[in-house]
This record gives C-alpha cells, sequence and structure tokens, in this order.
C-alpha cells in the first residue's frame, strides 16, 4: 500500500477541521490568520503557514478542497509525497510572502485560505499536462489546461492591480511561480516536452515581476 497517495486527503482533512473550527472561534482565527502588522512587527512568520488552514466560509473551502482533491493525483504519481509536500508548502509560503511584499505598508491587512498551495499544485499539474481540459466555473465546456493558466494568471494580475475584490490574487501568483518553477526544478524534461506552453504561462508571471519592480 502506497501510504504516500493519502498524504492529500490528510490536508484536505485537517484544512478542514481548522476551517470550520475557525468558523465560530474567532480567538483561533487571530492566532491562525495571515496578519502583516503580526509577521512583519512581532516576527510571527509562522502565519504564512498556518493561514493556509483557515478558510472565510463553506463556499471558500469547498472550492478550495475541490480544486486541490482533483489535481492532487497528478502531482503524486509524478513526484511522490514528499516532492508533492514540497510544491504544496512552497507554494503556500511564496504567495503569503508575495502578499507581504504587497501590502508591506499595510499593518492591518488580513488574508486566509489554502489558496496559494492549491494554485501551486494546479499549475505544477498544468505543468506536467498542458493539454488536460480544465472546467470553469458556471461555464459550459473545457479548455486546455495551459490557456486555462494563461487567463487564470492574466485575470489575477489585472485584480491585484485593480484590488476591487477580497480574493487574495497575489497569493495565487506566487502560489503558481512557485508550482511552475519546482515543477521545472523536479521534471527538468518537462521544458523539452511542454515548453511553449510553459513559457507562455511564464510571461504573465515576467509582466508582474517588472510590475512589482516598478512599483517597489
Amino acid at each position: 500500500m502506497n501510504v504516500g497517495q493519502y498524504i492529500p486527503y490528510l490536508i484536505i482533512i485537517l484544512t478542514g477541521i481548522t476551517s470550520v473550527m475557525g468558523f465560530s472561534n474567532r480567538d483561533l482565527n487571530n492566532k491562525l490568520i495571515f496578519n502583516v502588522g503580526a509577521v512583519l512587527r512581532d516576527k510571527q512568520w509562522y502565519r504564512l503557514i498556518t493561514s493556509s488552514f483557515l478558510h472565510g466560509d463553506w463556499m471558500h473551502l469547498i472550492f478550495n478542497m475541490m480544486t486541490l482533491y482533483f489535481f492532487s493525483d497528478i502531482i503524486v504519481e509524478a513526484f511522490g509525497a514528499w516532492r508533492y509536500l514540497v510544491i504544496y508548502f512552497a507554494s503556500v509560503l511564496c504567495g503569503g510572502l508575495l502578499s507581504l511584499f504587497v501590502h508591506r505598508r499595510e499593518p492591518y491587512y488580513l488574508a486566509l485560505g489554502a489558496s496559494g498551495g492549491v494554485v501551486g499544485i494546479l499549475f505544477a499539474a498544468i505543468a506536467l499536462v498542458p493539454n488536460a481540459q480544465i472546467g470553469l466555473l458556471f461555464i459550459p465546456g473545457r479548455i486546455p489546461g495551459w490557456l486555462f493558466g494563461i487567463l487564470y494568471l492574466g485575470y489575477s494580475i489585472y485584480g491585484m492591480r485593480s484590488n476591487s475584490d477580497n480574493i487574495g490574487h497575489d497569493a495565487h501568483l506566487g502560489g503558481a511561480a512557485a508550482g511552475l518553477l519546482l515543477t521545472i526544478l523536479f521534471a527538468p524534461g518537462v521544458l523539452s516536452a511542454h515548453g511553449l506552453y510553459i513559457g507562455i504561462m511564464i510571461v504573465p508571471l515576467i509582466v508582474l515581476a517588472v510590475l512589482l519592480w516598478k512599483k517597489s
């Protein structure tokens, strides 16, 4: 029996339990949530990770965990459990660090959710199988993963710059970057097999880096 294949389920269960507890436990939320002031002023760096075990509501939790469930098997089969964990938590961390950089002058900025890690797993799966068909919520039909990736990254950059909603687009972008780069690190062969698709998806991330550099 391959115990590693159950690692994603363990993350889903732990995240579900902690999130449901956090729905009604404000003290738990306050201790674990991503808070710019608490991280930079009080050096509570653990919040970059612990905030991924919280969610704002049932819809937020279910959507993230369903996405993680659907794409985790691809990564576990390709890389094994330990590298799966590296991709997931490195994506959570990179998403948190990018959020920290973007909102570094907003000490009261708060964020929660596993989206950075989930998006990292999603983009790692797209890098491995770029032509896999992905369905969009509330939109009929499916599109290739690489096209979904481009549209998703473009929308995330727009959302981060417009700041017109409560979605943590910066965490999504950090997670996507980590997922793509770690997949290339763990499986360099994807560059020769799917280099064009991966390159196209990296372009929006380069644009993001340039925008952040100019803004800083």
